[in-house]
């Protein structure tokens, strides 16, 4: 089996069965995401102490790699504090968007290097990484101390 086969099995496998699918209530925090070009939508809940992230469920509906991306996101950052998720964020845009067959993704992603091969399809890296930026914004959002502003939304025109 190789790298591209292990990759697409790992979506498969978290497309058809997500982790941390369904919400937090109560939470400290929500987003909703959007992607009005394929139709993806997501929204994501957060339980933070301190800064660090100690829960988050994602639900919504969305094609396999918006789902398989959302999935294997929540069980990367579950746990992280919010610098180690900056760096996760990171890690995973320069993956999607890195040039050439050559480029290896590093291997301190674990799981998330499955998503290396959304590169490959340039249209859907915007479905790979509609999670991470909804994630970002709810973490702005808790960051802002808005409750009266309802929650975050994020779009990936």
């Amino acid at each position: 089996m190789d790298l591209k086969d292990l990759y697409r099995d790992v979506i498969l496998d978290h497309n058809k069965q997500p982790r941390n699918f369904g919400r937090l209530d109560p939470c400290d925090t929500s987003a909703d995401g959007n992607n009005p070009l394929c139709g993806d939508r997501l929204t994501l809940t957060l339980r933070l102490e301190g800064d660090r992230l100690t829960d988050i469920r994602f639900e919504g509906k969305g094609c396999a790699i918006s789902t398989a991306s959302a999935s294997l996101m929540t069980e990367a950052v579950k746990g992280k504090d919010q610098a180690a998720i900056t760096r996760l964020r990171e890690l995973v845009h320069q993956t999607l968007t890195a040039h050439g067959e050559a480029t290896l993704p590093p291997a301190e992603l674990g799981k998330l290097a499955a998503l290396a091969g959304v590169r490959d399809y340039p249209a859907r890296v915007k479905c790979a990484s509609l999670c991470w930026h909804t994630l970002g914004a709810a973490l702005e959002h808790h960051a802002q101390r808005h409750a009266d502003h309802g929650p975050a939304t994020v779009s990936t025109e």
